[in-house]
Formats: structure tokens, C-alpha cells, sequence
């Protein structure tokens, strides 16, 4: 047994407003160092991210339009892998409440979006990718949410190996942008699925 160690699982009360609304959607009572580890993970994975996209040249063949879709996708997957990986997320996402895998499954619906701008916008009406994806998402999340407790983390690597070789091999898109499908299911199957115990560090008097 770990004495050095402690599992919080109560949720902190928000305020009311649009204020509380914000703070559940990122996951109530984050703390300052998750919040720096947040901060500093965007900025640097960002960065690389952008010298890589503008190193590799494939801006010439993207329009202003095309550009902004892909900044935005990429900051919102990489900020949403670090957001998701929080105690605070875990906590919130993965609570004992009748809503919550309701909620887990529209967070995962919702990036849909994500697919359908990158599909249509960036690869030009790419269905064939869009549409394979959208299955893996949804075949890889509904795997996931209703595998046994002690499986869901093998089972949620296994889908996102699974998701990230399809696109390799089979549902390719310029090299510059290979980062999305892995950053993508990185997020949403293993990530905000997945209800890892929010883990602290107990002091002791």
C-alpha cells in the first residue's frame, strides 16, 4: 500500500454563471502546478508544432482559411490532451453521477466538428477520410466507455494503435499534418475517456 500517496475524488464546488460553466467544462479545482504543466505543454508543443508545419513548406499549397483550421485544430488537440490528462478532469469527467457518461459520449460527438473541418476544408472534401475516421471515433469510444473497469486503459491503447496505423497506411494526408489523427484519438479514447484515479501526494502532520 502506498502511504505516500492519496485518491481525491471530491469535486469542488464551482461558482454560478458563466464562470462555473467554464471551469466544469475544463474540470473543477485545477491546481496551479496542472495549470503551469497546461500552459507550458501549449506554448512548447505548439511552437514545435508550428516550426514543423512552416518547416515542411506545406503552407504554400494551404489558403488563409485552410491555415486557420489547422492552428486551431492543432491548439485545441494539444491543449485538450493536457486539459484531459488533469486530477482535475478525471475527477469531473469520471464522477459518480447519473450524467456522466452521457456527457463523456457528447464531448467525444462533439469533435465531429474537428473531422468535418479538417476533411473539408483542409483536405478538400475528403469523405473517404472524414467518414473513416468519424467510425473509428465512434467504434473506438463505444469499445472504450463500455469496457470492463480494468480493461478500459489496454483497451483505449489498443484503439488508438489501431486508429493512428489505419490513417498511416490507409487514409494518408500530407506529412505535415500526420500529426492529427495520433494528437486526435490521443485526446479523446485514452485521455477523456479513460477514469484514472486523480492521484496527490499525502502530507504527512
Amino acid at each position: 500500500m502506498r502511504t505516500d500517496l492519496k485518491i481525491v475524488w471530491d469535486v469542488p464546488a464551482t461558482p454560478p454563471g458563466l464562470a462555473g460553466r467554464v471551469e466544469r467544462f475544463m474540470g473543477p479545482g485545477k491546481s496551479r502546478s496542472e495549470s503551469a504543466v497546461e500552459i507550458a505543454g501549449i506554448v512548447g508543443c505548439g511552437l514545435l508544432l508550428a516550426v514543423g508545419v512552416w518547416a515542411s513548406g506545406v503552407w504554400h499549397e494551404l489558403s488563409g482559411v485552410q491555415l486557420v483550421v489547422v492552428g486551431l485544430a492543432g491548439l485545441d488537440l494539444i491543449g485538450g490532451v493536457l486539459t484531459n490528462a488533469t486530477n482535475a478532469a478525471k475527477r469531473w469527467y469520471h464522477r459518480r453521477a447519473s450524467g456522466a457518461r452521457r456527457a463523456r459520449l457528447l464531448f467525444v460527438a462533439a469533435h465531429l466538428i474537428h473531422l468535418m473541418a479538417m476533411g473539408f476544408v483542409v483536405l478538400s472534401g475528403d469523405w473517404r477520410w472524414t467518414l473513416a475516421n468519424a467510425a473509428l471515433l465512434f467504434a473506438g469510444a463505444a469499445i472504450v466507455e463500455f469496457a470492463p473497469l480494468h480493461l478500459k486503459r489496454p483497451v483505449s491503447m489498443a484503439a488508438l494503435m489501431a486508429a493512428v496505423l489505419v490513417n498511416l497506411f490507409w487514409l494518408e494526408v500530407p506529412a505535415a499534418l500526420g500529426w492529427f489523427a495520433p494528437l486526435f484519438f490521443l485526446k479523446l479514447l485514452v485521455c477523456h475517456l479513460v477514469p484514472e484515479a486523480p492521484l496527490e501526494r499525502r502530507h504527512h502532520a
